[in-house]
């Protein structure tokens, strides 16, 4: 992959009216739904560009979900038809999208408004190679193995700490706004467990401090199936439990999710002590071993290290690279 596949990016000027949307920031970014600006950052100063889009395996759109809907110009409501008009002039200007319909063609969006973002862009949905957080088998337009989960991992610059399991008191541990009916459901059964801390609201101790003092933390299922919770959880070394039915999980072509996670039905969480108590000692280290191997693949990198979240989405969108490559006469190209 790092030899041979390149992709062309649609090219826009800096004194472009819509520069930061179409552009990478020039910003740290921050916040639950950063991805989209860390694969961004990263991939526009990597060798994987190319500016021979005869040579260029896929092509990037490279609006931005996040920048548009903090745009006054914009906004929520406008995001359908900026799409809209964006895939019309890109169509108009150049070959490469009429060439296959998009099929070669993807995005990268981290925020929910991506799933209603192609309202008016249907063509972008089902052919494009969409790069998503929101990423569920049960969302109408996702194509799994044609699309490609995005993990949503709050920015962090450190290092991981270097962790064992003996100082992990209680068994699970979740935090969060009661924001869906499996979070009411958690709530409802564990709220008051003394081994599976559910809480709902501010915490009153670091939530650093209450990942690393539990063996198992909860991935569950709020407005939409993906949260920041599973790249926390591997951070701090915590065995991530998936209450979140249609997942698509990250990177799930490559990695064997049942090697360093539990992945519950939202059906059985009155079941989910039972569950977790039911894993042994051993069982548990061997899960806590690989999530110690794993959780290098969900960090973002201001300077992209091998293996990480950036790699790790190019080699997705690799593997989803057409294997027939579509040829144009000189003529034909220089007709546009």
């Amino acid at each position: 992959m790092n030899r041979s596949f390149r992709v062309y990016v649609y090219p826009h000027r800096r004194n472009d009216p819509f520069a930061n949307v179409l552009l990478p920031v020039d910003f740290e970014p921050r916040g639950n739904y950063a991805s989209e600006s860390y694969f961004k950052k990263a991939f526009m100063k990597s060798h994987f560009v190319t500016k021979d889009p005869s040579k260029a395996d896929l092509f990037f759109l490279p609006f931005s979900i996040a920048r548009m809907r903090h745009d006054r110009r914009i906004g929520t409501e406008g995001i359908p038809d900026f799409i809209s008009h964006y895939i019309f002039n890109i169509s108009q200007k150049y070959p490469y999208w009429n060439r296959t319909g998009g099929a070669d063609h993807f995005y990268v969006a981290c925020h929910s408004i991506g799933r209603s973002a192609m309202q008016k862009a249907w063509e972008v949905k089902l052919n494009a190679i969409q790069v998503v957080c929101s990423s569920s088998y049960f969302i109408s337009g996702h194509i799994a193995h044609k699309d490609v989960s995005l993990p949503q991992i709050w920015p962090r610059q450190e290092d991981p700490p270097k962790l064992g399991s003996s100082k992990r008191n209680k068994l699970a541990f979740f935090a969060g706004a009661v924001n869906s009916p499996v979070r009411e459901k958690l709530l409802q059964v564990w709220r008051n467990d003394s081994e599976i801390y559910a809480h709902s609201g501010r915490l009153k101790t670091p939530y650093a401090d209450e990942l690393l003092g539990s063996k198992f933390c909860l991935h569950v299922k709020g407005f939409e199936v993906n949260t920041a919770r599973i790249a926390d959880s591997l951070y701090y070394g915590c065995v991530p439990v998936i209450i979140a039915n249609h997942y698509d999980l990250p990177f799930a072509d490559v990695l064997n999710w049942k090697s360093f996670s539990i992945v519950v039905a939202t059906l059985d969480i009155p079941l989910l002590k039972k569950i977790l108590k039911g894993i042994s000692s051993e069982e548990y280290l061997l899960l806590q071993s690989y999530v110690l191997k794993v959780r290098k693949h969900f960090q973002w990198h201001v300077f992209p290290s091998d293996y990480d979240a950036f790699y790790m989405v190019m080699y997705e969108l690799w593997l989803r690279r057409s294997s027939v490559r579509v040829q144009w006469s000189t003529s034909l190209d220089s007709n546009w």
